[in-house]
């Protein structure tokens, strides 16, 4: 079997790969994977083992029709993870969102179709369906999104799923709750927080902190997408969510204590626009039809990540930039 992966070397795509090559998942022994990334500021070389034998990295972009045309053939599968994913950049440039999620995507999927690739996954997020006040978003609720990145992913969805009924391309969507891990960039709140306090900075809490969030260990959310490639349905979508639910506060104070510090390392600032509320979603469908549950509890994995970004300075020092603001 061999997988094309897009955004390989991001932060969630770059565990997928990992995981595939160590043969971790379902099918996976002798596996062949392909990564295509632009390697814009969140797609990293460092995130991958390069000198793997069954890894072929591509520098190239999901736009570009003609290279998947060269590139897809020989490919069982794509998994679709190339993405603009930072809430706060697309208030602020929202044209490149648009053309990397819903174009990338539907070059993406009609590259497949024509290259006789029969599996495709898209990967997406529960930002698509808005802010809910209570309750959980099941699979078939309507999609409601408030930012240009969220309206964008949600366009990316439209379009697979019209790919699966115009075309008949076995394509599935998984939608996901905020992730956490090794490798995120510094731009998103935990990674962000625990870097600016192991250099004895303050954290950035927009508003007055209460906007819920929902959190999944990425190692979890890869175990969900492949579980998804290897068995969910054509044109069905799954919701993958963590469990876990927080206010940006609760999780502050969470990351404060295991970086040995206190509240007075907390800075309010103004609020993002069009800040949604609350995710929560209802992950029963892949639970119950594949048989998929997180294993990692938040606060192992949580501790596990502070751990990681203390004894890996030298990576995320290459990467980090200076951000004002959290990404959730």
């Amino acid at each position: 079997m061999r997988v094309l992966v897009t955004g390989g070397a991001g932060f969630i795509g770059s565990h997928y790969v990992r995981s595939l090559l160590a043969e971790e998942y379902e099918g996976t022994r002798g596996i062949g994977v392909t990564v295509l990334d632009k390697l814009t500021y969140a797609g990293n070389r460092a995130n991958l083992p390069a000198e793997h034998p069954r890894l072929t990295f591509v520098h190239g972009d999901v736009c570009d029709r003609a290279q998947l045309l060269d590139l897809l053939p020989g490919h069982d599968a794509v998994v679709h993870f190339a993405a603009e994913s930072h809430v706060d950049r697309s208030i602020t440039g929202a044209a490149e969102f648009v053309r990397t999620n819903v174009l990338g995507t539907q070059t993406v999927l009609d590259a497949a179709l024509a290259t006789g690739v029969e599996r495709v996954v898209h990967v997406s997020t529960d930002e698509v369906y808005g802010s809910i006040d209570e309750g959980s978003w099941t699979e078939e609720w309507p999609l409601l999104p408030n930012s240009p990145y969220a309206a964008s992913k949600a366009g990316s969805d439209l379009v697979a799923r019209s790919y699966w009924r115009t075309h008949g391309l076995d394509v599935s969507v998984t939608r996901c709750s905020n992730n956490y891990g090794p490798y995120q960039h510094p731009e998103k709140l935990i990674p962000l927080f625990v870097t600016n306090l192991l250099q004895g900075l303050p954290v950035p809490v927009y508003g007055d902190g209460q906007n819920r969030r929902e959190w999944l260990h990425v190692d979890d959310h890869c175990r969900a997408v492949h579980r998804v490639l290897m068995r969910g349905g054509a044109g069905e979508i799954y919701n993958v969510g963590g469990g876990t639910e927080l206010t940006n506060l609760e999780l502050t104070e969470r990351i404060l204590r295991l970086c040995g510090a206190d509240r007075s390392m907390i800075r309010h600032v103004a609020d993002r626009k069009g800040h949604d509320l609350r995710y929560s979603l209802d992950d029963t469908k892949i639970r119950e039809e594949l048989g998929w549950s997180p294993r990692i509890a938040f606060d192992d994995g949580l501790a596990g990540t502070v751990a990681w970004y203390r004894d890996n300075p030298q990576w995320w020092r290459a990467v980090r930039t200076t951000h004002a603001t959290a990404a959730v």
